[in-house]
């Protein structure tokens, strides 16, 4: 195919003298414009450049390095960041900005450095200074900590001491007490139990799941059993009058005071060890929450009030306690039937619980095995249902394959024959039922769900069920077995 040159010629303004370009046309088709192209638009120059086309017997000059859509020039105006006012840069151009900017470009990155540098240089010096000041403050702060530290441990030294002195002639006391009531403590024992079984059961069944932690009647009897030995506790205790009174006031505050000398024991090890800890200390570490207030700790005002009222209620109660030992006003009451017949009511409560538990359980095990099976069908049914909505791909890959063929066509023939329409028919009626299958596999992976959800709150329910059973009917059953008979029950 022959060459055609394209030659720019000169300008009439003498000042600037451009080259001409020679572009093969058959090479480089889209920049041969003529004049009056509309892409040769004059806000895609620079002022004062004329861009002519070419004319008939011009010569084609040697290639320059510039060509008409590039005028060459590096110099522009205050407006040269406004789109549209720099030169156009074609594949022969390398200009892009001025040395004007190029300069200014340096000189901002080099004035931004020695900013960062100075910046950098103040940050140092402030920020050692501000690490020595740390030092300096940490220090002083930590030999303050350390005095009060050993005065706290001076303070719980002493209380220390007194309570320890204290417990001791309580337990004196309590021990003298305690060889004349031998006989009574031994029923006691006997009468508690029953108060201790039925708190236990109880208890035992706060351990139930949710669904069953309802208060049934044996909750209501093993109530009514704690009321029963709770009464005959403060009837034991009318009648021995104010002798286990005193003695229980005796233990408690014998145990007060020695929880508290307990307390400031442990206190006063941990203020030892806190006097001791150092920077260099191997068991130091850090710990971020430990700056916290506590919701349960008191004021140096009431520790010291509490320390008092121990040792004053201590002293207070081994005074009763004198005056009162040597007494002896022993009167059991015979309560062993009204407990036997409440602990028989528990025992016949708790077997109808446990006969309901266990039918409930049954039916819930055979509902579960149905859903397994329905959960089986609707899986393999969503397999199905992807692998024929898979098996329409290639149809439909066929059919669009064919229209996207039939597009290219050319001139008059790209018609709208009957072909055309019969796929395009076929496009949508493939697309119709992939649709159709989406919403039914849709509906099936909804009921997958809902299968899901019933299977897991019916293995909940059975996993209660078996929790339920458990308590009623093995710790509930095996602790009730250790009730006392009658005969242990009227003390003899």
């Amino acid at each position: 195919m022959p060459e055609a040159c394209i030659c720019d010629q000169n300008q009439n303004d003498s000042q600037e003298q451009e080259a001409q370009v020679c572009q093969p046309v058959g090479e480089y088709p889209p920049k041969a414009y003529p004049p009056d192209h509309p892409c040769c638009d004059q806000k895609l120059r620079n002022a004062g450049d004329v861009i002519k086309g070419p004319q008939v017997g011009d010569a084609c000059p040697p290639m320059g390095p510039l060509g008409p859509w590039a005028t060459g020039r590096v110099d522009w105006g205050p407006l040269a960041g406004l789109t549209g006012t720099r030169p156009v840069v074609d594949r022969y151009s390398i200009t892009r900005y001025s040395n004007d900017e190029w300069r200014n470009h340096n000189a901002a990155l080099v004035n931004e450095t020695a900013a960062k540098h100075q910046s950098a240089n103040r940050v140092d010096h402030e920020s050692r200074r501000a690490a020595e000041c740390t030092a300096s403050r940490a220090d002083k702060a930590q030999l303050d900590s350390t005095e009060r530290l050993q005065r706290r441990a001076q303070d719980v030294h002493c209380w220390k001491t007194e309570l320890e002195r204290a417990a001791v002639a309580a337990g004196e006391e309590i021990n003298l007490l305690d060889g004349q009531r031998q006989r009574l403590r031994t029923a006691l024992g006997v009468l508690r139990l029953p108060a201790a079984i039925a708190g236990e059961c109880l208890e035992l069944r706060t351990a139930r799941l949710e669904p069953d932690l309802v208060r049934d009647r044996v909750e209501e009897e093993l109530v009514k059993e704690v009321a029963l030995a709770s009464e005959v506790g403060e009837l034991m205790q009318c009648t021995l009058k104010r002798f286990e009174e005193q003695l229980a006031a005796n233990k408690a505050a014998k145990q007060r005071a020695e929880c508290d000398w307990s307390d400031k024991k442990e206190a006063y090890e941990i203020e030892t060890t806190n006097v001791g800890l150092r920077n260099n200390s191997p068991d130091i570490l850090f710990h971020p929450g430990a700056t916290r207030f506590g919701g349960s700790q008191s004021s140096p005002e009431s520790w010291e009030r509490h320390t008092r009222e121990s040792l004053e209620l201590l002293e207070a109660e081994n005074k009763r306690s004198k005056e009162l030992r040597g007494t002896l006003d022993a009167l059991l009451t015979n309560v062993s039937r009204d407990l036997r017949a409440q602990a028989d009511l528990v025992d016949a409560a708790l077997a109808c619980r446990i006969a309901e538990t266990t039918e409930a359980l049954r039916f819930f095990e055979s509902d579960l095995l149905q859903t397994l099976s329905h959960l089986a069908q609707t899986q393999k049914l969503i397999l199905d249902l992807k692998t024929a909505v898979r098996a329409q791909d290639m149809p439909l890959k066929v059919a669009q394959t064919r229209l996207h063929n039939r597009l290219e066509r050319p001139s008059v023939e790209n018609c709208r024959d009957e072909p055309q329409y019969g796929l395009v028919d076929e496009v949508k009626c493939i697309s119709a039922g992939v649709a159709g299958l989406l919403g039914q596999l849709k509906q099936a992976e909804d009921l997958l769900q809902t299968l899901l959800k019933n299977r897991a709150d019916l293995e909940r329910a059975i996993l209660v069920k078996r929790k339920t059973l458990v308590i009623d009917g093995e710790r509930c059953r095996e602790l009730r077995s250790h009730f006392p008979s009658s005969v242990a029950l009227s003390g003899y």
